[in-house]
């Protein structure tokens, strides 16, 4: 039974979307403040936490601070975010920031839970089988151990980058639309935003770029979409 965390200060918005989670087989811990969050993560029971609804408008902490702060904690627990407003300021940053998905209250029982059903299948091993790739300048990206290195130096990736990787690099030059990669990375091929596509490119090229703003990896091809350098 997965296990979910939700944060969000409106008790009323709470308690539906527990009872909603709840209904549809999630163990839920919530939390009604950022601070009360964090402290549950680092509780002894953090551990079973297997993804992360995160409002952005809390008291005190906000969400933006929230999510960097989980990422500080982890690279592998998925972080959806709730806005209210669909700023696209506010989603931008919130996804620069390391979620991996949002949504825009008031949002329905059957989208939320698809959301969350597609960010649990993202978060679970698996990828081709073929052994690891490198190139001279010391990228690594081991796709059966599921594991990236630069130079001999471990590069720690959420399930949404690795796998926008993975999808990339195995078929380096080839390039790929972001209503593509949101179907394969995001399986969001009805419910696309490219700006998903977009923020997870740019968290990838500042891990694996020496010059982010020249890429030497994940290239755009403007007017179509990304490609990955040959390696």
């Amino acid at each position: 039974m997965p296990h979910v965390m939700l944060i969000e200060d409106d008790a009323s918005v709470r308690d539906g979307m527990e009872l909603v989670l709840r209904r549809h087989g999630y163990d839920v811990d919530t939390a009604a403040t950022g601070e009360q969050a964090l402290a549950l993560l680092d509780g002894p029971g953090g551990a079973k936490v297997e993804l992360a609804v995160l409002d952005l408008m809390l008291p005190g902490m906000d969400g933006f601070e929230v999510c960097r702060r989980i990422r500080a904690r982890t690279t592998t627990l998925p972080v959806i975010m709730l806005t209210a407003r669909g700023d696209d300021r506010d989603i931008v940053t919130g996804l620069e920031v390391g979620a991996d998905d949002y949504v825009v209250k008031p949002v329905t029982a059957p989208v939320l839970e698809a959301r969350i059903r597609a960010a649990l299948r993202r978060a679970e091993p698996s990828g081709p089988v073929r052994g690891a790739e490198s190139d001279p300048a010391g990228l690594v990206i081991d796709r059966a151990g599921l594991t990236v290195t630069k130079r001999g130096v471990p590069i720690a990736l959420p399930p949404t980058e690795l796998r926008l990787l993975l999808e990339l690099s195995a078929s380096p030059g080839r390039v790929f639309s972001r209503e593509q990669l949101l179907a394969s990375v995001w399986d969001h091929s009805f419910l696309g935003d490219s700006r998903l596509v977009d923020a997870a490119v740019g968290r990838l090229r500042a891990k694996l770029e020496d010059v982010p703003a020249k890429p030497r990896y994940v290239q755009t091809v403007r007017g179509f979409g990304y490609r990955f350098g040959p390696l």
